[in-house]
């Protein structure tokens, strides 16, 4: 009965993509105007479902709006390349082009936090100020000249790791290990994540579900001692939320440890907002299947 019910939901999802997929080849969130996010997610998705045709629509949207410095902006009319080139460069690279996700991948590998470059250190150094522990290690920001945070640095890891898999280059994996560095500086006392303050007004900081998951999916092979402890924070956290975003980057996260429990099926009256959640849910599903997409090289 569960594998009906999955096998129903997967086609049930895909049909649903397909159907909101703009004229221009792109996704909205909701409905309106194509975005970057939405649009990459449901490629992803589709393609581990193995429909062409509408992915294949939706790549061409994606290799028409990268921008010159080899990133993307979150949608036409944003002049300025930010975090979803992370997700961009998951993108399988024959699909993409080889020229088009090699200039992802430097655009990944020039940018870091602000609180992490030369300026910054020289600044902090001229006031006497000591770096922080937290601040080590160079994470990625959400939008250039910005800190980092632990959602874009956790995805950046996943495009860089799987491009580390398929061409291994010492840069890349320095960049991916400085990255899950700054995971681990940046996890909560008990487990998990949450957006990236390890402490704030002088508490210690809870993890938020999401994150916890994302940070996971990054962190996958890494035997840190830590790792357990924000495994059973999510684990903790699955069996509570009511989230979609939340439970389903819960899932990939422990799906990277080999830690989703047995069986199971998410919440069938989970309410989905927008299509971000119904492709990551697909994706989810298929690498519960054993079909993976975020780590397939």
């Amino acid at each position: 009965m569960r594998a009906c019910l999955a096998s129903h939901n997967i086609n049930m999802s895909t049909e649903l993509l397909v159907s909101r997929q703009n004229r221009d080849g792109g996704w909205p969130y909701v409905r309106g105007v194509s975005w970057t996010e939405p649009t990459v997610y449901a490629i992803l998705a589709l393609l581990a479902t193995g429909e062409k045709e509408a992915s294949g629509r939706g790549m061409a949207w994606i290799r028409a709006r990268q921008r010159q410095d080899g990133g993307w902006p979150p949608q036409p009319g944003f002049d300025e390349s930010t975090w979803v080139t992370a997700l961009a460069a998951l993108l399988p690279r024959d699909l993409l082009g080889a020229a088009a996700h090699q200039r992802a991948i430097a655009w990944l590998l020039h940018i870091q936090g602000e609180e992490t470059s030369t300026v910054y250190r020289v600044r902090q150094w001229m006031l006497g100020i000591n770096v922080r522990p937290e601040n080590e290690f160079p994470g990625w920001p959400w939008i250039g000249g910005t800190a980092a945070w632990v959602g874009p640095t956790s995805l950046a890891i996943l495009a860089l790791d799987k491009e580390h898999g398929r061409r291994p280059d010492a840069a890349i994996r320095q960049r991916v290990q400085d990255g899950r560095n700054f995971l681990l500086r940046r996890m909560c006392l008990d487990g998990g994540w949450n957006h990236g303050s390890v402490r704030a007004l002088g508490y210690e900081s809870s993890p938020y579900p999401e994150t916890t998951g994302v940070a996971l999916a990054a962190m996958r092979g890494v035997k840190a001692p830590q790792i357990p402890l924000s495994i059973a924070v999510a684990q903790r956290f699955l069996g509570e939320c009511r989230s979609a975003d939340a439970c389903n980057w819960l899932r990939l996260g422990l799906l990277a440890h080999g830690q989703l429990p047995v069986g199971y099926c998410r919440p069938a009256d989970m309410l989905y907002r927008n299509l971000t959640e119904t492709s990551l849910d697909l994706l989810a599903a298929e690498t519960q299947a054993g079909r993976e997409t975020f780590w397939l090289v």
